[in-house]
């Protein structure tokens, strides 16, 4: 009696691997690899955002508008230089009035460096007001605007700091900042600036 239910089991064994050889044998391996998804192929949000903001690569022009208004600055013609460096990690973003001289040690030329950090796309804004902030993008689900959010600072704080940015790519040669910056006593200015492309 023994032998038979060891011969029984032996028959279930081996049936049961004949069975999963034969489903298998069914699906054809390409099929089976054609049906998996291809993550490597996928990019993440992140890398959707950071592609968007790389076409804004060129030359922009463009008027501030303040809010509050800040005599100073409002109807202040801009200058905005985007560039893709570091064999396409990392985007430069520089600003600058328009019509002054390239003197960055007595006008304001703030530098910005976007780039990828893992699954996501970080900001950090060298300041004239002499410290480092850096923000986290989101992206809107048309991917046409991006916004960073404040995440953390580096360097002294006493003259304020940059907390908020917003991209708004209109088309191929206009897009649209907008940038927050938070006064001592955490007082928001808002400087939108409307871009158009000079090459």
């Amino acid at each position: 009696m023994k032998s038979n239910r060891f011969t029984l089991v032996v028959a279930l064994l081996a049936l049961s691997a004949m069975g999963f050889a034969q489903s298998d044998a069914q699906i054809p391996a390409a099929q089976s690899e054609a049906q998996k998804p291809n993550v490597a192929a996928m990019p993440t949000h992140a890398q959707q955002s950071f592609d968007v903001l790389k076409t804004l690569a060129g030359s922009w022009n463009g008027p501030v508008t303040t809010f509050p208004p800040q005599a100073d600055m409002d109807g202040t013609p801009t200058q905005v230089t985007l560039r893709v460096t570091s064999r396409g990690n990392a985007l430069v973003h520089e600003m600058k009035e328009a019509g002054k001289p390239d003197d960055p040690t007595r006008y304001d030329h703030p530098i910005t460096m976007l780039y990828l950090d893992g699954d996501r796309l970080l900001l950090t804004h060298y300041c004239d007001a002499g410290n480092r902030p850096r923000m986290a993008a989101r992206v809107s689900p048309d991917g046409k605007t991006v916004e960073f959010d404040f995440v953390d600072v580096d360097g002294g704080t006493e003259y304020g700091h940059m907390n908020h940015a917003l991209f708004t790519v209109i088309d191929a040669n206009h897009h649209i900042e907008d940038w927050t910056y938070l006064e001592p006593g955490d007082k928001a200015v808002r400087a939108h600036l409307d871009l158009q492309r000079t090459k």
